[in-house]
């Protein structure tokens, strides 16, 4: 079986992320904007997709992260050789 080649960049990652953050705002504004007509489904729902873009973020810092260290590590690793 052939499987389709998924290429992943650090950009297409964050403009990924960046779109989903502008798409959350929008919702927000929108229902602010008629707050005396929301229902209290419409804020938990936004409340659980905050979260969710929460932990996405979390853990595009946390890759970050890894790929410095792993940077370093091989920085370091090069000085000692």
């Amino acid at each position: 079986m052939k499987f389709p080649q998924l290429t992943l960049s650090f950009h297409s990652l964050v403009s990924a992320y960046k779109r989903l953050q502008s798409g959350l705002m929008s919702q927000v504004r929108a229902l602010a904007s008629k707050i005396s007509q929301a229902n209290p489904g419409s804020f938990i729902l936004l409340q659980f997709q905050m979260s969710q873009l929460t932990q996405i973020g979390e853990s595009i810092s946390n890759l970050i992260a890894q790929v410095n260290s792993v940077i370093n590590h091989a920085v370091g690793n090069q000085g000692k050789q």
